[in-house]
């Protein structure tokens, strides 16, 4: 099954995608409330109401998501930039306005050179977990997107911590969610490609994964409780653009693209400050 976040006015729905439709079905914290029912209900549905061309999307997560996104959870990306392999995982935090969806323009802040590329899948929680060891966590995912961790290196490069250049206004793009019955586990090898203006910049496996999904929701579990809807981002591989000779930044105009085996293509337009 696939889900996407659906705009009701002030509101978001978690519709069903049928073909090329949609099927609304709840409100996005009734949906991750009770997901065996609303799982079970996409599993009846037949047919949608409502074109998915055009329709007004949003990120499949409740606003009250927690995203955890981990760095250099590759073992060549580790190595290509300053910082070096993790002895344990990198986590850092996003938060849920800093999320946006696919064609959704990504400003470059005012006072950054542009924007670096990073693509990744995320794994959204499908059920509480607390203290879970790393077989119950996997298999506690509810399902997989494609995600772009747009960063704004200037910032980022201030202080040892990232969050202000992870958190850049709508810099994280995510695609539709794919359940996770559908996509299988991120150690067997989903291919990830991206591409800036239709030149491919990053070519990797999840296979290459250094901490797995399950190890890390684990991790996490021991210290504070998982809950449904809650969002972790599993790194990039080689081949972003800060490292390069010179370096080769996302700038108004470009169009950066990111493709994962299973999961589909997120596609983002690079725009100015003030969204020009």
């Amino acid at each position: 099954m696939k889900f996407v976040g659906l705009r009701d006015g002030r509101e978001t729905l978690v519709a069903a995608v049928v073909g090329d439709a949609l099927a609304p079905l709840a409100d996005v914290r009734d949906f991750y409330a009770d997901l065996p029912r609303w799982t079970a209900e996409a599993r009846a549905v037949t047919r949608g109401e409502r074109p998915l061309a055009g329709a007004p999307l949003a990120p499949p997560v409740p606003p009250s998501a927690r995203v955890l996104c981990l760095g250099l959870n590759y073992r060549a990306h580790a190595d290509e930039g300053v910082y070096g392999v993790p002895d344990h995982p990198t986590i850092f935090g996003r938060w849920t306005p800093s999320l946006s969806v696919g064609d959704v323009p990504v400003p470059v802040p005012a006072n950054e050179p542009g924007l670096d590329w990073e693509g990744e899948v995320a794994a959204v929680v499908g059920t509480r977990m607390a203290d879970v060891d790393a077989a119950a966590a996997e298999a506690g995912v509810l399902g997989y997107a494609v995600f772009n961790d747009l960063t704004a290196r200037t910032a980022q490069k201030l202080t040892a911590q990232w969050t202000l250049g992870k958190n850049a206004d709508r810099s994280g793009p995510m695609g539709p969610l794919v359940t996770a019955d559908e996509v299988g586990s991120l150690a067997a090898g989903l291919d990830l490609t991206t591409r800036v203006n239709g030149e491919v910049v990053q070519h990797g496996s999840t296979r290459d994964m250094i901490f797995g999904v399950g190890d890390v929701l684990s991790l996490v579990s021991r210290t504070l409780t998982l809950e449904p809807g809650d969002v972790l981002v599993t790194g990039t591989p080689e081949g972003v653009g800060y490292v390069r000779t010179p370096p080769w930044l996302l700038r108004p105009g470009d169009v950066v693209e990111v493709e994962v085996e299973k999961l589909g293509l997120l596609r983002t337009p690079i725009c100015g400050a003030g969204g020009r």
